[in-house]
């Protein structure tokens, strides 16, 4: 069976341009139903994906290497701050510390983007200004998924309209493990279409999802309807970002990278605290898609610990000196 996508499985049989949204396309539902067909997607096998994904995380690079990777980890952090208790104050200074992660080292990047509620998106936008640091709202009923689409749809479209750049938005889980995938797929569509030109994340939350087999499927379905990235988690419940699922993740981009020439961008998120972890990521990812992914653009970490220690592991790395968490802010 081919890898599932929308130009041939069940769409009309005029292939979607995958380089515009989905918004600039016409989707309709062929003949055959989208359920039967997702139910056919092979079986992974867990102990061959478990095996592999340990053996990539015992991979150790040299100390040039292990700079250029840590540089990189930090130009691809979505700093994220996600609580009921945020304010103005704190996201005006988690950006602050996006665009300019150690004041002491102004050789360090900025961070990707920073991921925020909609309501947030406005005093990140003042602290952000003009600079390169995207910004990420959670949205379109964020974290459960259990919303009308109507609530969903306007969620996201509201969060564009406040100036965000990329959209994170949940499946509804209960759909998706009820078996109605069909419902799922539209949810995304039109959520995509919500979005616009901002980019579209789409959450499995894979923890809730139950295999290795579902996390595959449910993949495969948010890249057929249009995401622009697959994320694992919400960082809401645990477990969170896994190395096997995370490998899941990216075999079923690969093959779907092998049948269309489509690049889908993969955001491991929750979990992910530390320099050490983060690099077993990146080996994970080379070993699977290549030094094409090696890029913010196609990989991101969702996290909120994660950059203080790649700093402190970058000026170890510098100075030979291993610094105290004391000489980095709190986000």
């Amino acid at each position: 069976m081919a890898i599932l996508q929308p130009a041939t499985v069940w769409c009309r049989p005029t292939a979607i341009n995958y380089s515009l949204p989905v918004s600039q396309t016409t989707v309709t539902r062929s003949a055959e139903p989208l359920e039967p067909r997702l139910g056919r997607v092979g079986a992974v096998d867990a102990v061959a994906l478990e095996a592999r994904a340990a053996d990539l995380a015992k991979r150790s690079i040299k100390r040039a290497s292990k700079l250029r990777a840590l540089d990189l980890v930090v130009r691809m952090i979505d700093l994220t701050t996600l609580e009921g208790a945020d304010t103005p104050g704190k996201v005006a200074a988690l950006c602050t510390k996006a665009m300019r992660p150690d004041p002491a080292d102004p050789s360090i990047p900025a961070v990707a983007a920073v991921c925020v509620y909609p309501s947030m998106i406005e005093p990140a936008r003042r602290r952000l200004g003009d600079s390169a640091v995207r910004i990420a709202a959670v949205a379109a009923g964020f974290p459960s998924g259990q919303y009308p689409i109507a609530v969903r749809v306007a969620d996201a479209r509201t969060a564009v309209e406040l100036g965000a750049d990329e959209v994170d938005m949940v499946i509804d889980r209960g759909a998706f493990l009820s078996g109605r995938y069909g419902e799922v797929y539209d949810q995304i569509v039109r959520v995509r279409e919500a979005c616009g030109s901002a980019h579209l994340k789409v959450i499995l939350e894979t923890g809730e999802l139950g295999s290795y087999d579902a996390v595959r499927r449910a993949s495969l379905l948010a890249m057929a309807a249009g995401a622009g990235f697959i994320k694992t988690s919400t960082g809401k419940i645990s477990p969170a970002a896994t190395l096997p699922v995370t490998l899941c993740m990216l075999e079923a981009i690969r093959d779907v990278h092998a049948e269309t020439g489509r690049s889908v961008g993969l955001k491991p998120a929750g979990g992910i605290r530390h320099a050490k972890q983060a690099i077993h990521y990146l080996c994970v990812l080379n070993e699977t898609l290549g030094a094409e992914w090696l890029t913010p653009e196609l990989f991101r970490f969702g996290a909120s610990s994660l950059l203080n220690d790649v700093l402190m592991q970058i000026r170890t790395q510098k100075t030979g000196v291993y610094e105290s968490p004391d000489h980095f802010t709190i986000d």
